[in-house]
């Protein structure tokens, strides 16, 4: 973490020093109004709060903050989200970590009882440095609001305001709020307008947009308790299946007592609705008590219930655009506002967060005049493809959880193997963006098989040379907007003048034509834009911080001061080359877009390559 840069500041250094001129109300005209304050809308707020020169607000008709939040699950992509925004370890401290996963079906001979048939690591070895974890999702919403308070523009939500009707055209659009006792009438005229609101979105339906699809004939209770059991696997993820009572998925909640039970129901009859079923709380324990028999269930305290049917709808775009080739869109929707599914896949906030910081990084990019406006319709692009792998992912696998399968009790149960075949995708670590605009091909895939293009990076430890700090490399990926270029140095490569990472650094600060000098905004540091680090195969005590070029080590802030953080080192064991496959021979250039998806995969000559991705869609400096 960086600070002190312009001069010694006493306190929190994640406390950034407040924008004068600071206001309470709702302002009048802003740059992007994001409506509702669930997942997607504050990471969204988050993101954009990060830079003072763009006029953001967001709204939300309740009252106040979220205290119980339905959403619980944190997935390894999500956590890696986090770090960049700052919270991640702080996640860690005060969720539960999802370390196994256990199975459970009828015993043979004796089906009225149950046993564990399997019991398998919930995330595989290697897969991120980050946990799988469960936390309430009120808790994540607080970090977010955390961020927000503590950016320069000291952003808060303005509760007790609903959407009444948007107006939007391609230059931007009009919107009408008021109270919840219509008390209360204000218009604001935002450049861009985001619909966070929910599976009613009214800014969905103000764009004409449609959540298409259809719910299945089948219905589950989910209840978080406090409770007494002998059940030996209450505190892991499990998933039971018994004879004829259905199914409980049992996912233990942070603190050390807590748990979530989701229980299946019944099915339901063809135009059945589930307040026909008269749902009780005292019937999905009940019903959850003789799923677990022979073990005994005693509930102590019921913290939420709820019951729902499940269902996947979506929505064909993502914005108010047209076309793909016409006027870039001014409203957006993300989150439950264009998909919508049932909550066991563990997926629905982390799909949302996914979508807000998606578009944060484009919306700055564009209002900041660094990309021009056609870049905006690469979200609904690349967002909408992600979604429709979700409704797949959660009809199949709300599908297999709840279907009674005959078997001779050997060998693991159908719903233990698709557990484990998809376990990269519920790690939230199988998003894959097709080749277009911002994600390159696969021509360069050898020089390092690792990193693909159109997949988040996936980070390794490194030691950092200046302080022989080890890390990860992910973490260098802060949520600021910038553009990472992770060299990776050839064999023999050290830095010295000669060395491909010399002849990359000289070209990036001294050609007129390069990414740096183009598009870097005048008077800005060096690095506001682009930030190189590179990564040597050498040890760190045989290399010097200040025998790297100047580029490497460069001079920022008002004093001129040295950054001494983007020299990197293989660590002896963990080696960042071997475990992502790079070309030790040949290294290897790897642009990260703002939001940790690598954008290309060049050589580490291939300037012109370099130069050509970016004047794809950035704009040249003002």
């Amino acid at each position: 973490m960086h600070y002190h840069l312009n001069g010694f500041r006493p306190g929190d250094p994640r406390v950034q020093p407040a924008l004068s001129g600071e206001a309470g109300a709702l302002p009048p005209e802003v740059d992007v109004l994001i409506v509702g304050c669930g997942p997607a809308g504050l990471t969204l707020a988050a993101q954009l709060a990060a830079f003072p020169e763009i006029r953001s607000c967001i709204v939300e008709k309740k009252t106040g903050p979220m205290e119980k939040g339905q959403a619980d699950g944190v997935s390894c992509r999500s956590m890696e989200m986090f770090q960049a925004f700052g919270f991640a370890n702080r996640v860690k401290e005060e969720a539960y970590w999802v370390n196994q996963t256990t199975f459970w079906k009828p015993a043979p001979g004796d089906p009225a009882r149950i046993i564990r048939t399997g019991r398998v690591r919930d995330v595989e070895e290697g897969l991120s440095e980050m946990p799988h974890v469960i936390l309430n999702q009120a808790r994540v919403h607080d970090m977010y609001l955390e961020v927000m308070r503590n950016a320069p523009a000291r952003m808060a939500p303005f509760y007790d305001r609903e959407v009444v009707t948007l107006e939007a055209t391609p230059e931007g659009a009009t919107v009408v709020l008021r109270s919840a006792d219509g008390s209360r009438q204000e218009t604001v005229r935002a450049r861009y307008v985001v619909g966070c609101d929910g599976a009613r979105s009214t800014v969905r339906q103000a764009i004409g947009r449609d959540l298409r699809g259809e719910s299945a004939n089948q219905a589950w209770g989910v209840m978080d308790i406090l409770a007494v059991t002998d059940f030996p696997d209450i505190r892991l993820k499990t998933l039971i299946q018994s004879e004829d009572e259905g199914t409980i998925l049992i996912i233990p909640r942070e603190g050390g007592y807590l748990v979530r039970l989701y229980v299946e129901q019944e099915k339901m009859q063809p135009g059945e609705r589930i307040a026909d079923r008269d749902i009780t709380f005292e019937k999905l324990v009940a019903k959850a008590q003789r799923i677990l028999h022979p073990y005994t269930l005693e509930v102590k305290d019921v913290v939420w219930w709820s019951v729902y049917q499940i269902g996947q709808r979506l929505t064909d775009r993502f914005d108010n655009a047209a076309t793909e080739d016409g006027p870039a869109p001014s409203v957006f929707i993300c989150g439950d506002a264009c998909h919508t599914h049932s909550p066991k896949a563990g997926q629905g906030m982390n799909v949302s967060m996914g979508d807000g910081f998606n578009l944060g990084w484009k919306l700055a990019a564009v209002i900041r005049g660094q990309a021009a406006p056609a870049l905006l319709h690469s979200y609904s692009a690349e967002r909408q493809g992600v979604a429709q792998d979700l409704i797949d992912f959660d009809r199949e696998w709300a599908r297999i959880i709840s279907e009674r399968t005959e078997d001779s009790g050997a060998g693991a149960p159908q719903f233990q193997k698709y557990f484990i075949k998809q376990g990269r995708y519920t790690a939230g670590v199988a998003v894959k963006y097709a080749p277009g605009l911002l994600t390159g091909d696969a021509a360069h895939q050898a020089l390092a098989r690792g990193f693909e293009p159109g997949m988040r990076l996936h980070s390794a430890p490194v030691i950092r040379l200046g302080d022989a700090r080890e890390m990860q490399l992910g973490e260098v990926i802060e949520a600021d907007g910038r553009w990472r270029l992770l060299a990776f140095a050839p064999g023999g490569d050290d830095g010295a003048p000669g060395g491909q990472i010399a002849a990359l650094c000289r070209y990036l600060e001294d050609d007129p034509a390069s990414p740096l000098n183009r598009f870097t905004p005048d008077g800005a540091d060096v690095d506001a834009l682009f930030d190189l680090r590179a990564v040597f195969q050498q040890g760190w005590e045989t290399l010097e911080i200040t025998a790297m070029p100047g580029l490497l080590v460069p001079r920022k802030g008002r004093f001129g001061l040295r950054d001494y953080e983007k020299v990197f080192c293989a660590r002896f064991g963990d080696d960042i080359f071997g475990l992502r496959g790079i070309d030790r021979a040949r290294g290897a250039l790897v642009v990260v877009r703002p939001d940790q998806y690598i954008a290309r995969l060049l050589p580490l000559d291939d300037h012109a390559g370099l130069a050509a991705y970016f004047e794809g869609f950035l704009l040249p400096r003002r």
